[in-house]
């Protein structure tokens, strides 16, 4: 069995009362205090509140990233499984996207965390370390696209659901990226 960390513990505390208050209203002495610590140890574990979010949200992508290609798991299935993680987490996000300063910030976190995961997984398919500058682009506007459209879908501007979006993600990835993605 695995023991939750202090950052777990935190970060479950966050989103508890996320559940209840604007994200803009929560403190970290609130986040420490839910969660049976102290600011000291939150600040032990993160520089401020935006950092716990990045960092649970870059967990929640790693853990569905990590799964392209074993055992056949394929893109589409990972981009459903995301799809569904947005859904699942809808009501925290939208309070986070609605009611927080930290909006542009989170946003930029959310691109480069997809990006670097997927740039990672991009990179292993190729065999190499680093993507020339074209593949880094490719990449870029990939993330940037389906990140303001996944922001889009959360705040509720689109109907579709978890396996829809998927879909459009699907379709809409570029060419270049197809190979490493996509198992025909």
């Amino acid at each position: 069995m695995k023991r939750k960390t202090a950052k777990d513990i935190l970060a479950d505390s966050f989103r508890e009362l996320a559940q209840k208050k604007k994200i803009d209203k929560i403190t970290i002495k609130y986040i420490a205090a839910n969660g049976g610590y102290s600011p000291a140890t939150f600040y032990r574990q993160f520089k401020d509140k935006y950092d716990l979010i990045a960092w649970d949200y870059a967990r929640g992508v790693e853990e569905i990233m990590n799964r392209i290609g074993s055992e056949g798991y394929s893109w589409r299935e990972t981009l459903i499984d995301g799809a569904n993680y947005y859904q699942e987490r809808k009501e925290y996000l939208t309070n986070l996207l609605l009611h927080t300063s930290g909006l542009d910030s989170f946003v930029h976190h959310m691109t480069e965390i997809n990006y670097c995961y997927l740039k990672k997984h991009v990179m292993r398919a190729i065999g190499e370390e680093t993507p020339d500058e074209k593949t880094e682009m490719v990449l870029r506007v990939y993330c940037l696209g389906t990140v303001r459209l996944t922001c889009e879908w959360i705040l509720g501007r689109y109907e579709a659901g978890p396996e829809e979006l998927a879909e459009v993600f699907e379709n809409a990835l570029p060419a270049p990226l197809r190979p490493y993605l996509i198992i025909e």
